[in-house]
């Protein structure tokens, strides 16, 4: 299992460890071999917001608050990705066989859209003319398992072209820091979602109530 996890301490404490699988395309696996894997990724903040204002951990309240995404990480393994493995104009699941997870403890922004704290899932939904992030409020079904009626809210993502491939579906909460690497006042970041030549993006951010 991959696992990317960061943690923000809003005196100042940044720390950072991360994994991904990066190069050339790879031949089919051999038999016994399986072609994805799981992988998680995990924004830890050492405090908790309460009556206002940010206590620390230190303080001895509950903590840290976590938001994270779980999901199953498939390998390009020489395919083409975008238009032929993920179609256009179909909601992809974003990952592999079991739905793509979010959780977080804490009120969050994603692309402007307000998500309450809980768990949800991600799918995504490709187009020739930009891609959204599908936010449901449905959890725990098979990837492929989407029912429209349980969006909580559709955001639009940016998209550009890698000139390297990442062999690997790979997800990152990336945190943005000040200018001495410490974390801001109210954790924001950007979130990335990258497989072969394709990475999409937007911003994330914790809720102040």
């Amino acid at each position: 299992m991959r696992r990317l996890s960061v943690s923000l301490a809003l005196a100042g404490t940044f720390a950072a460890a991360s994994a991904g699988a990066q190069g050339t395309p790879a031949a089919p696996p051999p038999a016994g071999v399986v072609a994805s894997s799981m992988a998680t990724e995990v924004v830890r903040i050492m405090s908790r917001y309460l009556e206002g204002r940010w206590i620390p951990q230190a303080a001895g309240l509950a903590g840290p608050s976590r938001i994270s995404i779980s999901y199953g990480q498939p390998h390009a393994r020489g395919r083409t990705i975008v238009g032929s493995v993920v179609p256009y104009d179909s909601v992809w699941r974003i990952g592999a066989n079991e739905a793509t997870e979010l959780t977080t403890d804490l009120d969050i922004t994603v692309g402007g859209a307000h998500i309450p704290h809980g768990a949800y899932t991600l799918f995504a939904l490709p187009t020739k003319n930009g891609w959204q992030l599908i936010v449901s409020k449905e959890t725990r079904q098979w990837g492929t398992d989407y029912n429209p009626a349980m969006d909580l809210v559709r955001i639009p993502l940016r998209a550009r072209t890698l000139t390297e491939p990442l062999e690997s579906l790979s997800i990152y909460l990336v945190p943005t820091l000040d200018a001495k690497g410490a974390a801001p006042t109210m954790p924001h970041g950007t979130l990335k979602i990258v497989w072969d030549r394709t990475e999409l993006s937007t911003d994330w951010s914790v809720d102040a109530k």
